[in-house]
């Protein structure tokens, strides 16, 4: 498997991962250093929100990639495969759209953003290098949902997008 492919594959994970064990060590060593010396290190809490708010928005799309969200499916129990299916794709294509609307129109607000920068108070860069984050992971759930369709698609497995529903 090519270094490219697996990037593909886990990207989400393994920033995910990055991030949950920044937070907790700059949390850890804030705590140790707390209760050993009675004082704090003041970058370690504004690191471990900023890796907060990136594990949060990239959890969002490992989410989206493995088609875990949250989904409110009751009201088409009743119909049949072909008409979950259209309800299932109307939904996630307005999904799409609203994702990559706000993607769209928050770069200029980033961009202003390194323009005029607001400085963090302890690390001392820009607070728009935190809100990338935004617009990033936005485009990156709109493309997960949209290849796992085409995935499905080239394999003829649309279908079991919405046969799930009948297990649970």
């Amino acid at each position: 498997m090519s270094i490219l492919k697996k990037i593909y594959d886990y990207f989400e994970e393994g920033m995910c991962t990055i991030m949950l064990s920044v937070m907790i060590l700059c949390l850890s060593a804030q705590v140790v250093i707390r209760m050993t010396l009675g004082s704090s290190i003041a970058w370690t809490e504004e690191l471990s929100r900023y890796s907060f708010l990136w594990t949060v928005y990239l959890g969002a799309a490992l989410v989206a990639k493995k088609c875990a969200h949250v989904r409110v499916t009751a009201q088409f129990l009743k119909l049949n495969d072909a008409g979950r299916l259209f309800f299932r794709v109307l939904a996630d294509g307005i999904w799409v759209c609203a994702l990559l609307f706000i993607a769209w129109n928050i770069l200029p607000v980033i961009e202003e953003g390194f323009e005029f920068p607001e400085v963090s108070p302890t690390m001392h860069f820009a607070k728009a290098w935190v809100e990338c984050v935004i617009p990033f992971s936005f485009a990156l759930i709109a493309w997960r949902v949209v290849a796992d369709y085409y995935a499905r698609w080239k394999k003829g497995t649309l279908r079991t997008l919405v046969r799930f529903e009948e297990d649970v």
